[in-house]
C-alpha cells in the first residue's frame, strides 16, 4: 500500500497515482511501495498546513510543549523499535546504530518543547520623547521540512522540533530512499493529539522538492543534502526571499599533533570514519598526522581499521561496525576516488574494494574500510567529499601547515583536533574554517549548541538557540505616549 503522504492528518496515496519503491541496500530489493508526489499533492500540503498555522502558532508555549512530550512519550512506547528497524531495513546502518539515532531523535523533541515556553521578547524606553519598544518574536508561519537518507529521523527533528515550538506548521519531504522511518515517528505526533495539517508529509523525489520549494505558500525551507540541490534550493528561494536553512556537503578533517593520547585519536578518527560507512556530512574525510607519530599512528589505525565488522544484515547483525552504502552510485563514486589516489601514487594498505565473503554476494551495495598513505593534495579523497569508508592519511610538520591543508577545502562544516596542548587546540579551533571543531572529541553535535557549516556547506544553523531563532520572525513595535496627566 502506498498511502504515504499525510494531508491534513489523512494518510493517503498521491493524488497523481504515482508510485515508487524504496530499496533495501543490503539486498538491491524493494521493501515497500511509496507514494510519488506531483504539484498537486504538495498545494494541497502547504494548504493544509496554512489553515493550521492560525490555531498552532496561537497555542501557547504550554500547549504546544505538552503536546510534544505527549508525542515523545508515545513514541518511545509504541513506535520506537518499528522506526529503528525500518531505519536499518531502508538504510542499512546497523540496528544499534538505528536504534541510538531514534532515541536522540526524541531527546531533540523533548529539548525544544521545553523551549516553546522560553520565547520572549524584549522592550526598552526610547530615547527620542515618549515612546518606548517592544520587540516582538513570532512563528514565520509554513516551513518545508526536505531530508537526507542518512540521518532521515533524526534530522527531521532537528526541523520540527524548533519549528513546531516556534508555532510553524509543517510540509515534510522524507528521502526517497529512506522515507519508511518517518512515518511511526510523524504517527506519534497524530496519537498524541496534534491539530489537524500542524505536520503534512508528501513523499517523492526531486520534482515534488522542488514543488515545494517554488510554492508561494512556503515562508521557510529547511534543508539537509547535497551541495548541488542545495545551491538550486538557495536559488530558487532568493526569488521570493524565503527564509533558509542549509545543511549540505563536508570534508572534515583531522589533525593529530605529536602531544597528543595516540590510541584516543585513533579509535575517535576510526569511529568518526567508518561509522554509518563515512555516509555522514561530519565524517572524518581526510587525517593529518604530525610526523614523529605518523608512522605509530598509521600502524595502530591500520590495524583496527582491517578488524571492522561490516553487516551484511544490520537486523541479523546488530551490533556491527557499519553497514552497506545507499546504492550503487555512492559505491561507484568511492571506487573513483580509491582508483584515482592509487592512480596518482596513493598506497591502499586497508580495503580498497567490496568485501569477498560470500555474505555479501546478495546484490548489496557494499564497500570496505579503507586507507591511503603516500596522498597529496590533488587527489580526490584530499579535494572531494568521499562519503564513504575511506581515510586518506597525510603527515605534517607544524600547527600552520596543518590547518593550512585542512582549510584547502570549499566546505567548512566539522574539524577535529588531537592534542593536548591548550595553545595548539585554541589556535586550531579559531583557525580552521569550520561551523564546530572537536577537540580531543570526534562528535561536534550537542542539542544545546548550534550546528551548521562555513563556505559551501550551507547557511544558517540548527539545533541550540539559533535553531529556534531561524523558524521565528523578530518584529520591532515603537509605541509614542502623551504626557503625564
Amino acid at each position: 500500500m502506498s498511502e504515504t503522504n499525510l494531508i491534513a492528518n489523512r494518510w493517503q496515496t498521491s493524488l497523481s497515482g504515482k508510485t515508487r519503491h524504496v530499496i533495501n541496500p543490503a539486498y538491491n530489493r524493494p521493501i515497500r511501495e511509496i507514494a510519488d508526489s506531483d504539484a498537486a499533492d504538495v498545494d494541497a500540503a502547504v494548504r493544509a498546513a496554512a489553515q493550521a498555522f492560525p490555531r498552532w502558532s496561537h497555542a501557547s508555549g504550554r500547549e504546544r510543549a505538552q503536546l510534544l512530550h505527549d508525542a515523545m512519550s508515545i513514541f518511545r512506547s509504541r513506535y520506537l523499535e518499528e522506526s529503528a528497524r525500518l531505519l536499518t531495513q531502508e538504510n542499512g546502518k546497523p540496528l544499534s546504530d538505528s536504534l541510538k539515532e531514534v532515541r536522540y531523535t526524541a531527546d531533540v523533541i523533548d529539548f525544544y518543547a521545553d523551549e516553546a515556553r522560553r520565547i520572549t521578547g524584549t522592550h526598552f524606553a526610547g530615547d527620542m520623547g515618549s515612546t518606548h519598544s517592544f520587540v516582538f518574536k513570532q512563528p514565520l508561519g509554513v516551513a518545508a521540512a526536505i531530508l537526507p537518507w542518512n540521518f532521515p529521523v533524526d534530522l527531521l527533528a532537528w526541523k520540527l522540533g524548533p519549528g513546531l515550538a516556534a508555532g510553524c506548521t509543517f510540509v515534510v519531504k522524507p528521502s526517497e530512499e529512506a522515507p519508511l522511518s518517518t512515518i511511526p515517528f510523524v504517527q506519534a505526533f497524530l496519537d498524541a493529539g496534534l491539530p489537524e495539517g500542524v505536520i503534512n508529509v508528501v513523499m517523492g523525489g526531486g520534482v515534488t522538492g522542488a514543488a515545494l520549494v517554488d510554492h508561494p505558500g512556503v515562508a521557510k525551507i529547511a534543508f539537509t543534502g547535497s551541495v548541488d540541490t542545495g545551491v538550486r534550493i538557495a536559488q530558487a528561494a532568493a526569488k521570493n526571499m524565503k527564509r533558509t536553512t542549509l545543511e549540505l556537503g563536508g570534508s572534515a578533517p583531522c589533525l593529530v599533533f605529536a602531544d597528543a593520547d595516540l590510541e584516543a585519536a585513533v579509535k575517535g578518527a576510526l569511529r568518526r570514519c567508518y561509522s554509518h560507512t563515512g555516509q555522514i556530512c561530519i565524517s572524518v574525510n581526510r587525517i593529518f598526522v604530525q610526523a614523529q607519530i605518523f608512522e605509530a599512528f598509521v600502524e595502530r589505525y591500520a590495524e583496527l581499521a582491517s578488524k571492522l565488522t561490516i553487516a551484511a544484515d544490520g537486523l541479523l547483525e546488530p551490533d556491527a561496525d557499519m553497514g552497506p552504502m545507499i546504492n550503487a552510485a555512492a559505491v561507484d563514486k568511492v571506487r573513483q576516488h580509491v582508483e584515482d589516489a592509487a592512480a596518482r601514487g596513493g598506497r591502499v594498505i586497508v580495503g580498497g574494494d567490496a568485501p569477498r565473503a560470500e555474505k555479501y554476494a546478495g546484490g548489496g551495495f557494499f564497500f570496505a574500510p579503507t586507507v591511503i598513505i603516500d596522498v597529496t593534495a590533488e587527489m580526490r579523497v584530499m579535494r572531494e567529499e568521499t562519503f564513504g569508508p575511506v581515510a586518506p592519511i597525510a603527515s605534517f610538520v607544524t600547527a600552520r601547515e596543518a590547518v593550512e591543508a585542512a582549510n584547502a577545502t570549499p566546505y567548512g562544516l566539522a574539524a577535529y583536533v588531537y592534542t593536548r596542548d591548550l595553545d595548539t587546540a585554541f589556535h586550531c579551533a579559531r583557525s580552521l574554517r569550520c561551523g564546530g571543531v572537536g577537540i580531543n572529541v570526534n562528535d561536534i553535535t550537542d542539542i544545546r549548541g548550534p550546528f551548521g557549516g562555513a563556505g559551501m556547506s550551507g547557511i544558517g544553523r540548527e539545533l541550540g538557540e539559533p535553531g529556534i531563532d531561524s523558524y521565528l520572525e523578530t518584529k520591532h513595535v515603537r509605541l509614542a505616549y502623551g504626557s503625564m496627566p
